[in-house]
Parts: C-alpha cells; structure tokens; sequence
C-alpha cells in the first residue's frame, strides 16, 4: 500500500524561517507549496529535491496581504498537493517601517494616510492564511491520529512584550499572539490545532547582516534551529493556544496567565455571548 505524504502549505517559505522550515520538512518526505513574493528559494528547493517521477516542491508568486493573490495561491496548492494539505504555515513577514511622518515632513493642517504595511503583512496576511487553511481543514476527513489540520503561526517575542520604537509590529504580533489564544481553544474540537512561535531577534531577512553582526557579542540571537523544532513539536504534538518562545538555547513553552476571579468571569462571560459567530452547533 502506498503512504500518502505529509503536505504543508508555506507563507514565506523561500527565505527566513520559512525556508529553514522547508527544508526540514523536505529531509523527512513532506510535499510542500510555497506562496512567497520571492521564489529564489523555493526555485533552489525544487532543483535539490523535485526528480522526474515526483514533485515534493511546488510554489507560486504571492502577495499575502491581498486576498485574491493569496485564495489563488491556495488553489494552486490544493491541486499540486492533491486535494489535501495537513500542516499550513503563515511565515511571510516584515519588518518595521515608519508609519507617520515628522512635523517638519507635513503641511501644516494637513494630515498623511498612515502607512500600514507592516500590519498589512504581518497580520492580515495572517488571517487570510488562517481563513483559507480553517475552511480547508473542515472539509478534510482526520488523519490516523483524528486531526484534520494543524496551523503554526509567526509571532514574535514583540507580541509578548512590546517593544516601543515597534509599535506596528507589535501591535501586529500581539495580534498573533491573541488569534494563537483564541482560536487556539476553539478549534481543536474540530479536529483542528492552532499554535504559534515567538522567536527572539532571528538572523532573517527582517534586519540587516550588519544589524545581526553587531550583537552576536551579545549572546541573544535566537537559534533557528530552536524555532524549527518548536514548530515540529507543533506538528507532531497535540497542544493547540500554545506559545512557543524561542531563544538562544532553544523553545520554553509560554505559561498561560493566571487571572483574577472577576476578570476570569467577565471573558467567560463574553466567550459564552459571542459563540454564534464561530460555533455551528449547539
């Protein structure tokens, strides 16, 4: 009897982590789709590990804060992964930038439209990644071990703990972060896991060599290796609303926050009025 392979679909997996990601995936006979702005990457990938016979990596040009570019890209990879996908990773992201101008660089009583592109990249893009994989898996029938999907999101040690001159990133990480805690906890009666990793300062595209280079001293940068393996816990466990912090020496699961009993109250309260946007059954 033939063994269908393991399928992931992949936002940003031709760099980054992302890449890092494939090509674990890739030693251990995962079919994966990459959907990324860039395809240098996935393009080096197909020629290591694409043979006459069989295709393991396929890939499409994808812009993942619109939604059209995004639902075409998922298409592409339901049929090149024949019609299931059991692993789909929201990796793509960017840095940040400068969403206001300075007082000098503005008219006086005129106003500049923000520039949101981080939180267009970073957590929009997100969502529709997560839309697309959740009603994908709710027409999957569960695997041998009674799932029908498993997500792995990005979020970011700045979704913990915000860092002040990175207050769109954070805001988009903390996003993350509150999808990974939500969704995370709803889901899973579905057959279906949500979970996130929360790297430190990780040597991707984000930030400069130079930038990088000038704190290795300091001992801080996370480990990608560190974070891969958080992310194939994710795929081999069964937690879902998980954080996976990642740093030098590996991943440490974030503990959940205790609360008062009037707080504790108050979300239950609010979890048991809102159940109608999400729950199709009783």
């Amino acid at each position: 009897m033939t063994i269908r392979p393991r399928t992931a679909y992949i936002t940003g997996g031709s760099s980054g982590l992302g890449y890092a990601l494939s090509q674990r995936l890739l030693s251990q006979n995962y079919h994966i789709f990459i959907a990324d702005v860039s395809l240098d990457g996935a393009k080096e990938l197909a020629t290591t590990y694409n043979m006459p016979s069989v295709s393991k990596v396929h890939y499409a040009g994808t812009d993942v804060s619109s939604w059209d570019s995004q639902h075409s890209a998922f298409k592409q990879a339901l049929q090149a992964l024949k019609g299931r996908i059991d692993y789909v990773f929201p990796i793509a992201g960017i840095g940040e930038g400068k969403w206001l101008p300075f007082a000098e660089e503005s008219s006086e009583g005129d106003f500049v439209k923000p520039n949101l592109r981080t939180l267009e990249v970073d957590l929009t893009g997100v969502f529709y990644t997560v839309a697309l994989a959740v009603q994908q898996f709710r027409r999957q029938e569960k695997d041998e071990q009674g799932w029908k999907g498993k997500l792995g999101l990005v979020a970011s040690i700045c979704g913990i703990s915000p860092v002040p001159a990175l207050p769109v990133y954070s805001a988009a990480k903390y996003g993350v972060v509150g999808l990974t805690r939500t969704y995370g906890k709803m889901l899973p009666a579905e057959g279906i896991t949500v979970n996130a990793v929360c790297p430190g300062i990780a040597r991707t595209n984000i930030n400069t060599e130079t930038f990088y280079k000038s704190i290795e001293k300091d001992g801080i940068l996370a480990s990608i290796d560190g974070v891969i393996d958080a992310f194939m816990e994710m795929v081999e466990g069964s937690g879902s609303a998980e954080l996976y912090v990642c740093g030098p020496e590996g991943y440490v699961k974030k503990e959940e926050e205790k609360y008062d009993a009037w707080l504790q109250k108050s979300l239950d309260v609010l979890d048991e009025a809102h159940k109608g946007f999400h729950y199709s059954g009783p």
